[in-house]
């Protein structure tokens, strides 16, 4: 992205961010879900991180929260201010986070961390007075919040009295935390509002968070609200030596009677914070409340003082969340993909993104009323939410975020596979050439089958499911397939779907007789594709296109085994438009040649001669057949000719042995060629 683009984006996310997190933290209102406000402010941080010139102090990654409510007094905080974290999305950010703290603070290593699971509620002050429970707070902007001790007081997991402990207890002492619904709670209140007729709550969070801003207590207290505390502040020395680290300030909140997350833990390194964070992410569906992540921080309290604050957030902790079921970004492109039946399918090429698990650049957009109804143009801003098994779908196009560049779509009239003319059949677009789905994908299997790319594990089965999801429009397509692209199908793991990436990548490179015989080309077998390759070399796939371009029946003439009409195919096939952009897509997506040694030129006792194989043979393959025919210096062609030298005929042999009798050809039997090879 260029420096005005980058500008004028950051501009627009600030302004829509600030609008979405006035409604989520002041009005409890969720106009996008908290994942979706999550990517938005995640690709504001990463533009500001890259633009830094454009950092301003009202941006939202410089902020804390909403301003407080009108309806309660204000409270001012103790200091430092309620902080809230800088969000990391995948095992890559957390390293860069490592790296930059390390170097911030101008150490090699830095020890221990603590692990805490990160509550989805609301973020809480409480204030003790000689163990006495006195007031608290919302966050609010940070600075002031709202004074909510009356709903406070009501949360049973809040002690009013501090308990006795072998610690003293300190004459003031401000505790950080955070209150939340248990999903228990919240099916029973949403059972209730449904009895009573009343609106049913989205999540946990919104009821915690209106849970603790009624103006009647009695209603907080019937919400059964709960609490985990996460921090204790202090002042200077006295503060670090009563907790100098992390585990030993929850010891001794425990002692104190305060409530903290029993699954926190300490680790001793960023691998172990990932085990920890993976090993939540698959069992998080099993713990009473909802988690999104968890908060990572330094375990040496003095240390992590030492980090500071940047922006908004502490330095030395971080936010690292679970992969979101939603997230936004841009569709860069929509293509058309042609089904099984002849079905157009639009598809939307996506800017990469990670939504439940998977990074994701494509999603179907099924037919031309889906794109309708979501209002979406190529270059917009789209929610794309993923929940379990089910495929990435586009939920929400963010209308707001346009720019004035973005451009509708237009279903084509002619198919992009053969070129008939689209018809309209209710909701369904279609080629009119009823054959031409069934067409478009035999043409797959055969690009990908064993004699051409083959590619390990993509078998007609798994083709057909990559056209149906759209997945795929055109062979080159499959070069380019990312793993959360199949991982994100049901039934497909990230084993497999790795696997047939990797397979991908390793077998982009063909010998060229084998990229010859994977084009398709009618009347162009195994051994006219040898002959092509072997009379007319080439380096790579650009030096294809000019010369084979060129290529007329003249140049023909002198290949043998290719005739009249073969060589019409040929010429045929290379002037038409569309495999002309299909070889040119292949080389965009990295396909090229390797050394062809079936060509190469090797001196023995069959040079010269050529053989015609017809009929099964029981001593050894076809294949195996074909090869020692080439090194001992012999050429097997596909048709027999009066040049023909040997046609070797095993069982069932079909009309070449009827060709080759009437030509005077002579015949092996499997015997006598086996005999000739030795």
């Amino acid at each position: 992205m260029d420096r005005e683009s980058a500008k004028a984006r950051i501009e627009k996310l600030k302004h829509e961010i600030n609008r979405y997190r006035y409604a989520y933290h002041v009005r409890d209102k969720d106009l996008i879900s908290p994942e979706a406000l999550d990517s938005l402010k995640k690709e504001l941080f990463d533009l500001e991180t890259q633009f830094p010139q454009f950092v301003t102090a009202d941006s939202p990654t410089q902020r804390i929260g909403g301003e407080p409510l009108k309806e309660f007094k204000k409270v001012t905080h103790a200091t430092p201010r309620m902080n809230s974290l800088n969000d990391a999305f995948s095992k890559e950010d957390m390293e860069s986070w490592f790296t930059r703290l390390k170097n911030f603070l101008g150490r090699s290593a830095l020890g221990d961390f603590y692990c805490d699971l990160k509550m989805d509620g609301l973020a809480v002050e409480l204030v003790y007075k000689n163990g006495i429970f006195v007031s608290g707070g919302t966050r609010g902007d940070g600075l002031v919040g709202e004074d909510i001790t009356q709903n406070l007081r009501t949360i049973e997991a809040i002690p009013l009295t501090l308990q006795d402990s072998e610690r003293p207890i300190p004459k003031e002492l401000v505790i950080r935390g955070e209150v939340f619904l248990t999903k228990y709670e919240f099916d029973r209140i949403n059972k209730e509002q449904a009895r009573l007729g009343e609106k049913i709550y989205a999540n946990p969070r919104n009821v915690a968070a209106g849970s603790l801003r009624q103006l009647d207590p009695k209603v907080t207290a019937s919400r059964k609200l709960d609490f985990y505390a996460y921090g204790a502040i202090g002042e200077g020395l006295a503060y670090l030596k009563m907790y100098p680290t992390r585990s030993a300030e929850n010891k001794s909140l425990e002692s104190f009677g305060i409530k903290v997350n029993p699954d926190g833990r300490r680790v001793k390194n960023l691998g172990e914070v990932i085990t920890f964070w993976e090993r939540w992410a698959k069992h998080r569906e099993k713990l009473p409340y909802e988690i999104d992540g968890i908060v990572v921080s330094l375990e040496d309290k003095a240390l992590h003082e030492r980090g500071g604050i940047i922006g908004k957030a502490p330095r030395a902790a971080i936010a690292f969340k679970f992969s979101p079921r939603e997230a936004t970004t841009i569709v860069e492109d929509i293509k058309i993909q042609v089904g099984r039946t002849g079905a157009l399918t639009p598809v939307a090429e996506l800017k990469p993104v990670g939504v439940g698990g998977v990074t994701i650049t494509h999603a179907s957009l099924h037919n031309m009323d889906e794109i309708e109804r979501l209002g979406l143009k190529i270059g917009d801003t789209v929610i794309v939410s993923r929940a379990g098994d089910v495929i990435p779908q586009i939920t929400k196009v963010l209308h707001e975020f346009r720019s004035g560049k973005e451009k509708s779509f237009v279903m084509p009239a002619s198919c992009p596979v053969d070129g008939s003319k689209v018809t309209r059949d209710g909701v369904a677009f279609k080629c009119s050439n009823p054959k031409c789905g069934a067409r478009h994908r035999e043409g797959l299997y055969h690009f990908f089958s064993r004699k051409a790319f083959n590619i390990e594990g993509l078998g007609p089965k798994i083709i057909d499911r990559f056209l149906d999801k759209g997945l795929i429009t055109d062979a080159a397509d499959i070069f380019i397939l990312k793993e959360g692209d199949i991982a994100a199908l049901p039934r497909f793991g990230e084993k497999s779907a790795k696997n047939i990436v990797l397979e991908a990548k390793e077998r982009s490179q063909v010998t060229l007789s084998r990229f010859i015989y994977a084009l398709g080309i009618l009347h162009v077998g195994e051994e006219t594709a040898r002959a092509l390759a072997r009379h007319f070399p080439t380096k790579n796939l650009k030096e294809f296109l000019v010369k084979y371009s060129k290529l007329s029946l003249d140049n023909l003439k002198s290949v043998p085994d290719i005739g009249p009409k073969v060589g019409e195919s040929i010429v045929g096939w290379l002037k038409e438009k569309a495999h002309i952009n299909f070889l040119k897509k292949l080389e965009r997506v990295g396909v090229s040649f390797k050394g062809d040694i079936t060509l190469k030129s090797f001196s023995g006792k069959l040079s010269g001669k050529k053989f015609v194989l017809t009929g099964a043979l029981e001593g050894l393959s076809r294949e195996a057949a074909k090869e020692k025919i080439r090194m001992l210096g012999g050429e097997v062609v596909e048709s027999v000719s009066k040049k023909t030298s040997y046609v070797v005929a095993g069982t069932d042999p079909g009309s070449k042995f009827d060709k080759a009798k009437k030509l005077g050809v002579k015949i092996l039997e499997e015997k006598e060629f086996l005999k000739l090879l030795t």
